[in-house]
């Protein structure tokens, strides 16, 4: 087992800022599918990896972003802090084509992780002249699913504890749910979600309202078309509005409020709402879905077994307003994590609550 990142703010109930601990647990995760193995904290690449993911998290929200999005053949050449992504990119891209070297250097066996499946679709795919498996792809893929998915899954559960401070009767009701369903059970399983309906409507909410990925799976039309009576000539890039039904007040009877009701039924059974679409649908759909909800679930539901959130003594409030970025962040701010077991009574609350 590979040490865990230092949690003395999370044990002593001292105000911290969370993003550090969640990209560093998803991080985890991510590599061990895709690489095979766990990282150490003390891992030189591990550490550079956390950081790349730190720098690009806060950099797709900035002015350097925009520029380089308009003008990217001036910017390749002048200074800037997107030199420095570039340094992490190439870093990164240098990392995995490693780890490929090192998979193909092993001994014939049963894929175990995804770098060795992609392989052996690369075999079986040799005589293929449009086959599109290739290591650059691999390449690509992997660091998609780092920067992606790492990117939609922190933000998502930075989201999730900034609303528990904020709606403290939702986290009392979330935490009685885990500890009269699971009792003194060792761990949280992804099947458990089928037994805590509020539980689950409450991550669902979380990422309808407030993580929204700002825009969908982006698309090139292959051909020209009409959309509502206007032409879309072959090769415009498309990209989809995900907040349009979300947020549509003809789906959602708050669409603008935090409603765990919007995924429960009048017994308090989860229910699923078609207007649901943070992972974008049809042949555009994530392909980490289904990873992004076993994350969610395991992380939230443990945070919320073992700790109570709230706001640290003194604090002015939430800072509610999300920068704009790939994803809808949270500002930076620091909560407490109180040990449910150390803590019989709630903290503070936050404001108006």
């Amino acid at each position: 087992m590979p040490p865990q990142p230092k949690l003395t703010p999370l044990l002593s109930g001292r105000p911290f800022d969370p993003q550090v601990y969640i990209v560093r647990s998803t991080v985890r995760v991510i590599g061990a599918l895709v690489f095979g193995h766990c990282f150490f904290s003390e891992d030189p690449t591990f550490q550079e990896l956390t950081q790349a993911i730190d720098f690009g998290l806060a950099f797709v929200s900035t002015v350097w972003r925009r520029l380089y999005d308009m003008f990217p053949w001036a910017l390749r050449h002048l200074p800037g802090p997107h030199q420095e992504m570039f340094r992490y990119q190439e870093a990164i891209r240098g990392f995995i084509y490693q780890e490929i070297i090192r998979h193909k250097l092993r001994a014939p066996e049963a894929p175990k992780d995804f770098i060795s499946c992609y392989l052996a679709q690369i075999t079986k795919a040799t005589d293929d002249p449009v086959s599109t498996f290739n290591e650059e792809n691999l390449i690509q893929v992997v660091t998609d699913l780092f920067l992606a998915g790492t990117d939609t899954t922190a933000t998502t559960l930075r989201w999730a504890l900034i609303y528990m401070v904020q709606h403290r009767a939702i986290q009392d009701r979330v935490q009685q749910e885990l500890d009269e369903v699971l009792g003194a059970a060792s761990a949280v399983c992804y099947q458990d979600r089928k037994r805590l309906p509020y539980t689950w409507a409450v991550l669902h909410e979380v990422q309808r309202l407030s993580s929204v990925v700002a825009v969908g799976a982006v698309r090139q039309c292959v051909t020209s078309t009409h959309v509502c009576g206007y032409p879309i000539p072959k090769g415009t890039i498309i990209l989809p509005n995900l907040a349009s039904v979300l947020y549509d007040p003809e789906c959602w009877e708050t669409p603008r409020q935090f409603n765990p009701g919007h995924f429960l039924d009048k017994d308090g059974s989860f229910v699923v709402n078609e207007a649901f679409l943070p992972f974008s649908a049809g042949h555009r759909m994530c392909p980490g879905d289904q990873l992004a909800r076993m994350e969610l679930f395991l992380m939230f539901a443990t945070l919320l077994r073992n700790f109570w959130f709230q706001l640290p003594e003194g604090s002015s409030g939430l800072r509610l307003e999300y920068i704009f970025g790939g994803t809808l962040q949270p500002q930076p701010q620091e909560i407490c994590a109180v040990p449910r077991l150390d803590s019989p009574s709630p903290g503070p609350r936050a404001e108006g609550q």
